[in-house]
């Protein structure tokens, strides 16, 4: 086995023709902060053009997935859109900033390796928009995810809204999406978002891992084959929806509602949405 330290926001193993990708945060619960988003699309494109690896396991390190967008790591970024008189400049470097956020889930979609998620804990935002971007996702029975956004204010903008209708369809999705709600594994596997439940973290990564070396040791010029058969149709609606949200939120996402959501984040309660 080799192993790749060269990683902040990664831990990366590759055994077997199976390369391992482990979230390790630094954010609390392997939050997405800038380093997860440089790292990403650079990871992905290596594991892409890697003829030694033909499968990839994707895995959160501890209790949880991810919690999602690192929002204090991230609040810099999003205060210049917020900021009084933010008009032209610095919402087209908002504009740029959502897009490359866009592609670094989409260098993990665009993967020709195929791409299991393994998901314990919580799998929050920037997590499902992540496990969206796999091609095949298995669950911990106590796992749990939500499209959440709603809840911070924001239209989500890296992938869920644009992939998810593909997975588990229009009105799951919406009932998720405007809700902000929480759901459990059993719900998840039911309404197709995961394959499969197993019962704790190690019978998942197990199951995940299992299921690549699988796909491993078919021939991997057909397997890329497949991808891009089932890609073909999909991508240009995922990118014109990817398109679409993020020049949405470049002109609307700044609001008192966000700039309460992100102050209600630092201050530990409840924010109370107006509206404005």
């Amino acid at each position: 086995m080799t192993a790749d330290s060269r990683w902040k926001a990664f831990t990366v193993d590759v055994a077997d023709h199976v390369a391992r990708v482990t979230l390790v945060g630094p954010g609390k619960g392997n939050a997405m902060g800038p380093d997860f988003w440089t790292e990403l699309p650079v990871l992905f494109g290596e594991l892409d053009a890697d003829p030694d690896v033909r499968a990839v396991v994707l895995a959160g390190a501890g209790k949880h997935f991810s919690f999602g967008l690192d929002l204090p790591a991230m609040s810099g970024d999003l205060g210049k859109v917020l900021a009084d008189k933010a008009l032209a400049a610095p919402r087209t470097e908002f504009h740029e900033m959502v897009k490359r956020m866009q592609a670094a889930i989409t260098a993990v979609a665009d993967c020709r390796k195929p791409v299991v998620a393994a998901v314990q804990g919580w799998c929050i935002g920037g997590g499902v928009d992540l496990i969206s971007a796999a091609d095949i996702r298995y669950a911990s029975a106590d796992a749990k995810f939500s499209v959440r956004e709603v809840k911070v204010g924001m239209v989500a903008d890296v992938g869920s809204l644009a992939r998810l209708p593909l997975i588990i369809g229009e009105g799951h999705l919406r009932e998720l999406a405007l809700t902000g709600k929480d759901i459990d594994a059993a719900r998840a596997e039911k309404i197709g978002l995961v394959n499969d439940v197993f019962s704790d973290a190690d019978a998942v990564l197990a199951a995940a891992q299992a299921t690549a070396a699988e796909i491993a040791a078919n021939p991997p010029l057909v397997v890329h084959g497949i991808k891009d058969v089932l890609d073909h149709s999909r991508s240009a609606r995922v990118d014109d929806s990817l398109r679409y949200v993020a020049a949405w939120n470049a002109a609307f996402l700044p609001s008192e509602d966000l700039t309460e959501a992100i102050t209600a984040v630092f201050e530990k309660r409840p924010p109370e949405f107006r509206g404005r």
